[in-house]
């Protein structure tokens, strides 16, 4: 190996692979941080970079084409993995690994590298997603390689390395592994690896516990075209504005906290806790605007459909092709999933409250309870009642 481009977020795990690589492979490293809206200083990676002698360091913000190439599309289908998981450490992976591929081709790089665990999904997610784009793409894992087995080794070996890190090295406590971006914030370790235990309330970065939220509720409107938010309260956004307006909104709500165990893919329970404020929101609010203008039918296609969606993204599958295939199928069902939907956020909960459509296929008219002057002849109910009894009336004759 000569040169590798390592995914590079300047935190523990991967300041020590960096330092790793050089002294394992010998090997010119360059580095590649994405701003994909972590919440973050990103430049801080660059100057670390430059500590250990890194030369070529790539630091890109791809919120906007994070928003709406890989998130927006997510929720068109209304994903959501175990009934729970919004997928926000999942849908990330696909467009970092583009990335990291798309930079060895442009230096010249031997293969890529990455700092997921050898027990996680995202060494899956990264490797996956890398050999879809390009199937002789060679990748190094340090986690299978080295004897760094636990956080206390690469703290040792960071003091070893004059390798700079963020927390205080006399701290008594391995710090929480974590993930953000615009979709979410995810922590595991420390006291989450024993299920039992409550998740400390200082855990928590963007959302207030919903009893400390404020004691008044906070109306919302999100207008839709085609599936998508282009507008909060009136004003046209961006996706990824659209993101970072409804994280503030509702984690100032004490919106979007999860705390599960999930099953991953490589076979074991993970137990994890989440924060996603902006997510939790666009489901509700799509599902709302879905129940107004969708067919009935199509909108039960698309939820028997969401499982499968959502578990090849989970595992690491965006880029194959069933998954493209269904999205061609949900991004059809959006055409006419347009309009406003009005939520309630207050003390930990979304509420739909009123939602509208120049597309609604609700008729106030068939639908009322008091006169419909004939629009809707309930003497039709008995022939189709009666039809629909007929295999149950003769299963009851024998």
């Amino acid at each position: 190996m000569k040169k590798v481009v390592l995914a590079y977020s300047g935190g523990l795990d991967t300041s020590i692979i960096a330092k790793w690589l050089q002294d394992t492979y010998k090997c010119e490293v360059v580095t590649f941080t994405a701003d994909i809206g972590q919440g973050e200083e990103v430049e801080p990676a660059r100057l670390k970079a430059q500590a250990m002698g890194i030369k070529e360091i790539y630091i890109e913000d791809l919120r906007e084409e994070f928003a709406r190439d890989f998130v927006f599309p997510m929720f068109r289908a209304n994903a959501i993995y175990e009934g729970e998981y919004l997928l926000g450490t999942s849908i990330a992976r696909p467009l970092i690994s583009k990335r990291l591929v798309e930079i060895a081709e442009e230096v010249g790089a031997d293969a890529i590298s990455h700092g997921a665990t050898g027990k996680g999904n995202d060494q899956v997610r990264f490797e996956l997603n890398a050999y879809a784009i390009n199937s002789d793409i060679q990748i190094i894992a340090p986690w299978r390689e080295w004897d760094l087995s636990s956080r206390e080794s690469l703290m040792n070996y960071a003091e070893q390395n004059n390798i700079e890190v963020d927390y205080k090295k006399q701290s008594k406590k391995s710090p929480y592994s974590m993930d953000a971006n615009l979709l979410h914030i995810s922590y595991e370790g420390d006291i989450l690896e024993d299920p039992w235990q409550e998740a400390e309330d200082d855990m928590w970065r963007w959302t207030v516990s919903p009893e400390n939220a404020p004691d008044k509720p906070e109306y919302l409107e999100l207008t839709y075209d085609k599936g998508d938010i282009i507008a909060v309260n009136g004003q046209s956004m961006s996706p990824a504005k659209v993101m970072e307006k409804l994280n503030k909104l509702a984690g100032a709500h004490g919106i979007g906290r999860l705390d599960i165990v999930e099953n991953r893919f490589v076979g074991m329970k993970s137990r994890g806790c989440y924060e996603t404020p902006a997510g939790t929101v666009m489901l509700k609010a799509h599902r709302a605007i879905e129940s107004l203008t969708l067919d009935r039918e199509a909108a039960h296609l698309k939820d028997e459909l969401m499982p499968k969606y959502a578990k090849l993204i989970y595992n690491g599958f965006w880029f194959a092709p069933e998954r493209e295939m269904m999205q061609a199928a949900i991004d059809a069902s959006q055409e006419n999933v347009c309009g406003e939907v009005r939520l309630k956020l207050y003390k930990g909960s979304v509420s739909v409250v009123g939602r509208k459509s120049k597309n609604s296929l609700f008729s106030e008219k068939i639908a009322t309870f008091e006169d419909d002057e004939g629009a809707y002849n309930q003497k039709d109910a008995e022939g189709f009642i009666k039809l629909n009894a007929l295999r149950l009336r003769l299963k009851s004759l024998q």
